[in-house]
């Protein structure tokens, strides 16, 4: 097959007319035949450019709403036929089929339809048929033919005619290949999916996609490559953030900051709060009076920990707030909003990153999470799970006092995010010791009072925060002992999944603590 190919013949069908008319004119400026259809035949015209439209080509008119109109063996004749095959070429005269050297099509929008919430009906009706077809016929001979699916290549493609005098070259049109059938890819995985949530069962295959947002830096460690892909869907977090200041966040800075982000979320906007994570565990979470009170006290839980940390805010970062965590090296901070004063602040320190995101994320709304093992994905539902008060089960003697209660609720809420094994020490709606990742949880409960009795010292204190403090763990305790542990370091009361063969031993050596526990009856595992 020849490097240079020519293009004389194009034909564009799109529903996103960014660009078009450029485009139209830099190949009419190069002799290049346009075939197009419908709107985009028109938009062509009233730019002056002389435009035929596939039903003369086809000799048969678009039908059926618009279902059947490139479905011809003239079209994919013309972007299948091997322009050095002498039979293929016999072909194309017998039957009439001249060459198509470009296809340029942007699919029906789809993916847009089922984010505005449309109705079966209507999300059916945009699954785009012809241009798939298209695509992938133009793909598949890419020898010859130029396959255009992004409005980001028009550029290109008039770039390679230009240089190349109307003709491009072959490892461009493998790159437009490649991209087309990687939209494709998409395009049925979007379809695939949104299509198993309208039926019952475990769909027999899955598929996922992504567009490529950002190339990084590098990923984990600086020995391995990495890239950013989003998969398009608008939920407010971390892919549809914008950011204002700073260098390009990393493969950790992305992955810190969607922890921190969807944490701080699940406390909803009513009342300040704010999360510290450190290597995608929270070091603290408060919610405060003010959005600095929130920061302030999350901070004193692990002062140590949270130098370099992502912070997440679920209010508009003000300029008091800017102002306190301005005091020590921040790697990111992620807020729905930050006011022009806030700005200027952090406008001070270069490599300080703000994003906002113009909302928080919907913590109760569905989603699936993946992950890739050897040789597979594990698959999952995105974990929603919730407790209110009228869910708990008080298992002790003790009840709970209603700002215990409260620490109690808040604690859980905190523990959904902490890795397994997880504990987490509350008083009074913040984290004064948090225990996390530890193969014992009984090792988590020491490390987080331990914690707490470091941050004693610092903070001047005469007795650690654990004193008075309630504690939350991700799931139940197999043994006494980690509830004990909580107990010497002054916990009062404890919430905890239950569902242990040993509840009663914890339960009896809660009540000879005399602490209150209540069980949950769900558990939060994160790994």
């Amino acid at each position: 097959m020849p490097n240079l190919a020519p293009v004389t013949r194009a034909l564009l069908s799109v529903s996103d007319k960014t660009g078009l008319v450029e485009l139209g004119q830099a190949l009419a400026r190069h002799g290049v035949e346009l075939l197009s259809t419908g709107g985009t035949a028109k938009t062509l015209r009233d730019a002056g450019l002389d435009v035929k439209d596939v039903s003369e080509v086809t000799g048969f008119p678009e039908m059926m709403d618009g279902r059947v109109k490139t479905l011809h063996p003239v079209v994919h004749g013309g972007l299948l036929a091997l322009r050095d095959n002498t039979e293929h070429r016999a072909a194309m005269d017998e039957h009439g089929i001249g060459p198509i050297d470009l296809v340029v099509v942007n699919l029906y929008p789809f993916e847009e339809t089922v984010a505005k919430g449309a109705d079966y009906d209507t999300t059916i009706e945009n699954i785009d048929i012809g241009g798939p077809a298209m695509i992938r016929s133009a793909a598949k001979n890419h020898g010859f033919v130029n396959v255009v699916v992004d409005v980001e290549d028009y550029a290109a493609v008039i770039a390679q005619l230009d240089a190349n005098g109307g003709q491009t070259e072959y490892a461009f049109r493998q790159g437009l290949a490649q991209t087309a059938y990687a939209r494709t890819a998409a395009y049925d995985t979007a379809v695939s999916t949104w299509m198993a949530a309208q039926v019952e069962g475990t769909p027999r295959r899955v598929s996922v996609s992504g567009t490529l947002a950002q190339t990084l830096r590098y990923g984990e460690n600086p020995h391995q490559s990495a890239a950013f892909y989003t998969d398009g869907s608008t939920r407010a977090g971390i892919a549809t953030a914008k950011q204002h200041q700073g260098k390009e966040l990393s493969y950790n800075n992305i992955n810190d900051t969607d922890a921190a982000f969807e944490l701080v979320s699940e406390f909803g906007a009513d009342a300040p709060a704010c999360a510290i994570i450190k290597h995608a565990n929270p070091c603290g979470v408060a919610t405060g009076e003010t959005l600095r009170d929130a920061y302030t006290r999350a901070f004193q839980c692990d002062q140590t920990s949270a130098f370099g940390g992502i912070i997440a805010l679920n209010q508009t970062l003000d300029a008091a707030t800017a102002e306190e965590i301005t005091s020590i090296f921040t790697e990111v901070v992620i807020a729905p909003d930050a006011t022009p004063e806030a700005m200027e602040i952090f406008a001070n320190k270069k490599n300080l990153r703000l994003l906002t995101t113009g909302g928080l994320a919907d913590a109760a709304a569905a989603g699936q999470t993946i992950r890739q093992v050897a040789g597979g994905y594990l698959v999952q539902d995105k974990d929603t799970g919730r407790v209110s008060m009228n869910d708990l089960k008080v298992v002790t003697k003790k009840q709970p006092s209603e700002q215990e209660m409260k620490d109690l609720m808040f604690a859980w809420t905190v523990a959904k995010h902490v890795k397994s094994n997880a504990i987490i020490y509350v008083k009074d709606g913040a984290t004064v010791g948090v225990g996390a990742g530890q193969m014992s949880r009984v090792d988590s409960t020491r490390i987080a009072a331990r914690k707490a009795e470091d941050m004693a010292q610092e903070l001047g204190l005469t007795a650690p925060l654990t004193q008075g403090s309630v504690v939350a763990s991700d799931a139940f305790f197999p043994f006494a002992d980690g509830l004990i542990t909580a107990a010497e370091a002054g916990a009062t009361a404890i919430i905890q999944p239950g569902g242990s063969m040993r509840d009663d031993d914890v339960i009896a050596a809660a009540d000879e603590a005399g602490l209150a526990m209540v069980f949950t009856g769900v558990r939060h595992f994160r790994h």
